[in-house]
């Protein structure tokens, strides 16, 4: 905006004669106690900021462009069908496919069949890790140059399930040779960090941040041994991130991760590449009334775009008790489009910068974040919290805060813990299990879990039909 000296003629304003303007305006009421509130994460929110907050802000350049791409997931259990379902996606304007690999005994061939793939960008979430199944994928387009994406996240398995795929040494030794495969084949991103899981099970936003950095640090450590015995292998990571409810918070986690990931590079002395891939989160969904879930899809994609994701990918309205429904897919789709096309976010992934309120937010998170990955370096790392049970115990902790929260309806979500709709009857509607299923079997640790924060209180109401 050029400088016409429209407001030349108004004096500045300083955030000690907004504050003396409030309290004046509250009449005796306490500013802190009435306007301040302080989040999960213990971040006080004040009711307005102003540019005297940015004064120490030292933010680098979180990221280079404005663009985005809109994704859709796909299972691959049928190669042929989900090349087919590929195709169309891709026809009604998806812009990038991630393909859920549950097993090694995919087509990739038949799965890849007429899909540009040196121009459409492709992910692909692997349900196993096996080098010789990478490799077929590659073999799989004759040497043609690829837009590939992959997420190898032996660490994030043994979080999830609370095994390795093989062993600790084994898993490593596999990941060096996908590693190597990426560099020979010029791949994207191959390595994965999926902290949707954190965010899925209860963990707040600066815990996802801190256990995200935490669990690359331990890839990182292993590689830059690697680098020490001039076998180095170039990082490329995939960061998979769940955007909740908390609209402003949510687009500055993405930043800070940035931000973060940014400290941590600089910390190795390298400049290695990264991906973030956002999607909705899971916790905040809901069985009854369950078009509200596309209310809450829309403002955490949102979220996403606003924060600065390279890719974002909706969560279908009906995805707890659908297995497959071309028109909940189809409006997803539809919404990232929406966003896309017609509500000017097409270039909106810098859109959040110079906000005062989320440049401090971003800058909170991104040190609050740090200082617990700091602590749990100095207890042993990622992997040893891990086995001791520190990070399960910890995400359970703000689980059950958050959880006590929605059950005393502080925390609110429409049609479920406030203003049901007695009508709504959904138990002849579940094709799929909408609870955390138990599966009794051994582990090398305690697997963290996620789950929804209606989950108790919609098996009442299903039982209740």
């Amino acid at each position: 905006m050029s400088d016409s000296g429209l407001f030349s003629e108004f004096p500045s304003v300083t955030a000690k004669q907004w504050k003396q303007k409030i309290q004046f305006d509250l009449k005796g009421a306490d500013y802190n106690d009435t306007l301040v509130w302080e989040s999960n994460e213990g971040i006080k929110v004040k009711p307005f900021y102003h540019s005297e907050d940015l004064a120490e802000n030292t933010a680098p350049q979180l990221k280079s462009s404005n663009s985005w791409k809109v994704g859709q997931t796909i299972y691959t259990g049928d190669a042929k069908k989900a090349n087919t379902k590929a195709l169309d996606a891709l026809q009604r304007g998806v812009e990038s496919i991630i393909f859920d690999v549950p097993d090694t005994e995919v087509d990739f061939g038949a799965l890849l069949a007429q899909i540009g793939v040196s121009r459409i960008p492709l992910h692909f979430r692997f349900g196993f890790l096996d080098s010789r199944a990478i490799e077929n994928l590659y073999t799989s387009v004759g040497g043609k140059k690829t837009n590939f994406h992959l997420h190898t996240d032996p660490i994030g398995n043994l979080a999830r399930s609370g095994n390795w795929h093989h062993n600790l040494q084994r898993d490593h030794e596999i990941l060096e040779t996908i590693g190597q495969q990426a560099v020979k084949y010029q791949t994207e991103t191959w390595l994965g960090v999926d902290l949707s899981l954190y965010q899925n099970a209860g963990a707040n936003a600066v815990q996802q941040l801190a256990y995200a950095i935490a669990h690359t640090n331990e890839y990182l450590n292993h590689f830059q041994k690697r680098h020490e015995n001039g076998q180095g292998i170039p990082i490329a990571v995939n960061f998979t991130v769940a955007i909740g409810g908390n609209y402003f918070f949510e687009i500055a986690k993405i930043r800070a991760l940035r931000w973060l990931w940014k400290t941590l590079n600089t910390a190795y002395s390298y400049n290695y590449r990264s991906h973030i891939l956002a999607l909705p989160s899971k916790r905040n969904k809901t069985l009854y009334d369950y078009n509200v879930n596309m209310l809450r899809t829309t403002s955490e994609c949102m979220s996403a775009v606003l924060g600065g994701a390279d890719t974002v990918c909706n969560l279908p309205y009906d995805a707890l008790y659908h297995k497959d429904n071309e028109f909940g897919e189809r409006i997803a789709r539809n919404q990232l489009l929406l966003l896309k096309e017609e509500s000017y976010f097409k270039d909106a992934g810098k859109a959040s910068e110079g906000s005062y309120y989320i440049e401090t937010l971003t800058k909170q998170l991104a040190e609050k974040a740090w200082k617990l990955f700091q602590q749990i370096e100095s207890s042993g790392g990622f992997l040893s919290e891990l086995k001791k049970g520190a990070i399960q115990r910890k995400i359970k902790e703000s689980a059950d805060k958050e959880q006590e929260q929605f059950n005393m309806g502080q925390l609110k979500l429409l049609g479920t813990n406030t203003y049901q709709n007695p009508k709504d009857l959904m138990k002849t509607e579940l094709e799929l299990y909408p609870f955390v299923k138990s599966q009794p079997r051994k582990t090398l640790l305690v697997p963290i879990i996620e789950r929804r924060l209606a989950e108790e209180m919609e098996q009442k109401r299903l039982e209740d039909e």
